[in-house]
């Protein structure tokens, strides 16, 4: 009775001063010190949270089980020291099912837990919308960026509505500066979003920082990527997988802007004449993966 109390007056303390601090936090630190949040929490998408939750919960729990793991060992390291006097080696024992029971347990456990946790938000996360306000395609290529505004948003395909614009690879000036002129990839605010990534010649990878998501582009095989924009702002993006001697200049800008601009700005597009299908025109494979037939042949 009496070890209870103590630990109840030790606990209630401790819990108090860690209300106060996590209070004190600002979002950047709840949030692990991750982009794609504002000041007042604001996330970027409606699921920029859900991975920020994951990576700050992961890690709670490990710094939990090292501290507990540290504390032990220095504890033991401390009530189990050479006492002056003493001499020889410490009585050896073969094993300690006990022990030896609760560190095969305990790390299963907590391997289950990092999986289904994991494997919950990845589930959400790959989910795609069967029917979005928007689809756009997303192009890699070495070393820059296109982006195409499909009409049939359903299926994600372009029909004869669809606009687009083709990037150029990032340039620098003569003192290394970035050249302001990415390529743009523009999102409507608050609306359902579908991208349809690919590549034209290697493997890249699509990333929005902020968005704190990314997703590879196939040789060959298309893959998908939906959310909903949830805040207005410019955002930066970049290939995250290696594809060449410029890869590292393989930028683009993500702008989410109000529906009506979005619209203007696919009714630019569509008085600059950049209208129609550019994905399969622009085309540097020479043969569709495993199949040995060219990509012309395969459209006939």
């Amino acid at each position: 009775m009496r070890v209870s109390r103590r630990l109840r007056w030790a606990v209630i303390p401790m819990g108090i001063a860690t209300a106060i601090i996590l209070a004190g936090c600002t979002t950047s630190q709840l949030n692990g010190f991750l982009p794609g949040f504002t000041d007042d929490g604001t996330q970027a998408t409606n699921h920029t949270e859900r991975v920020s939750g994951l990576w700050v919960n992961s890690w709670i729990t490990l710094l939990v089980v090292g501290v507990i793991t540290w504390a032990l060992m220095g504890w033991a390291a401390i009530a189990y020291r050479r006492r002056r006097g003493q001499s020889g080696l410490p009585v050896q024992l073969r094993y300690n099912m006990p022990v030896e029971i609760f560190y095969t347990i305990v790390p299963l456990i907590l391997v289950l837990g990092f999986f289904s946790f994991t494997a919950r938000d990845q589930a959400v996360l790959e989910t795609q919308y069967d029917d979005p306000d928007v689809c756009v395609t997303a192009i890699g290529k070495q070393w820059a960026w296109d982006f195409q505004y499909n009409d049939d948003t359903a299926n994600c395909e372009a029909g004869d509505d669809a606009v687009w614009t083709m990037g150029v690879q990032a340039q620098t000036d003569a003192e290394g500066n970035i050249s302001n002129e990415l390529p743009t990839l523009y999102l409507p605010v608050g609306e359902t979003v579908k991208l349809k990534l690919t590549s034209r010649d290697v493997i890249h990878s699509f990333w929005i920082i902020d968005f704190l998501y990314k997703k590879d582009m196939y040789i060959g095989k298309d893959n998908y990527w939906s959310f909903t924009p949830t805040r207005v702002g410019e955002y930066d993006g970049k290939c995250a997988e290696l594809c060449g001697q410029y890869h590292s200049m393989m930028l683009f800008k993500v702008k989410v802007v109000e529906p009506a601009e979005y619209d203007a700005y696919l009714a630019t597009l569509r008085e600059a004449g950049q209208t129609g299908d550019i994905n399969d025109a622009y085309d540097r494979l020479q043969n569709l993966p495993g199949t040995g037939v060219s990509s012309t042949e395969g459209e006939n």
